[in-house]
């Protein structure tokens, strides 16, 4: 069973949490490059970490996707008190804001599975369990990443957590978005993950109430460990870890 260290980071400004990652992706990629010229016992060990914020209002667009999507200008950002990042992962445009658990596992898929779609799908089925805890059936639809409710009627299937990765050297980064108490209206300012006929919803909006975001935060976790077979923790004692 791997140790992943799990960090709330409360509300973060989306480019500081961005760097972080950066920083923390970077770091375990040199670690795993070092680790080829030296000895079994020299080596540093695995690292892992499930990052967890909310951001102040943002849209951030994958290297795939087209700004059109974004249906606002730089006026319409501020008048929204918005800001826009083209970022490196996968995927289309998306929002941010609080409310929405937006998760950033970093994990080094060579000590889980080399897998990246199962990676997702596990992804996905944290987010599934999640829903099913609070009485919601949702699902997948094919060729569209991402967890819908209604996925099997077109005319009614709307998006509640959208999702967007970075893997290299089967190291992961970005994450997932998961709208608990989000302002949908935000969502209006663009054609969410380029996608034009489909809706996007919230927990919220779903049970017509607010949602403890601890709650919700806690059975996710413990679906993400069930699925991945980790153990989060706080820190690392074993001083290796920190050089």
């Amino acid at each position: 069973m791997q140790q992943v260290i799990f960090k709330d980071l409360g509300l973060i400004d989306y480019k500081e949490s961005w760097d972080y990652q950066e920083k923390l992706f970077n770091d375990i990629i040199q670690k795993k490059m070092l680790n080829r010229d030296l000895s079994l016992e020299n080596q540093f060990p695995p690292l892992h970490y499930l990052l967890f914020c909310e951001h102040p209002h943002v849209y951030t667009l994958g290297k795939s996707g087209s700004e059109d999507n974004l249906l606002i200008d730089e006026q319409g950002l501020n008048t929204n008190q918005a800001t826009f990042y083209r970022i490196n992962r996968g995927g289309d445009i998306t929002y941010h804001g609080p409310g929405q658990i937006v998760g950033y596992p970093i994990f080094d898929l060579d000590h889980f599975f080399t897998d990246i779609h199962k990676y997702l799908r596990f992804l996905e089925e944290s987010i599934i369990l999640t829903l099913a805890d609070y009485g919601i059936k949702a699902g997948r639809i094919n060729g569209m990443t991402g967890v819908w409710l209604d996925e099997d009627n077109p005319a009614k299937a709307r998006k509640i957590c959208a999702f967007g990765v970075r893997c290299s050297r089967w190291v992961t980064m970005h994450g997932f978005a998961f709208n608990v108490n989000s302002d949908l209206s935000y969502f209006g300012n663009i054609i969410p993950c380029g996608i034009t006929d489909k809706a996007v919803t919230s927990l919220e909006k779903e049970l017509g109430h607010k949602m403890d975001m601890d709650e919700v935060k806690e059975k996710l976790k413990a679906y993400l460990c069930s699925l991945f077979e980790m153990e989060l923790i706080t820190e690392i004692k074993n001083s290796t870890y920190v050089r």
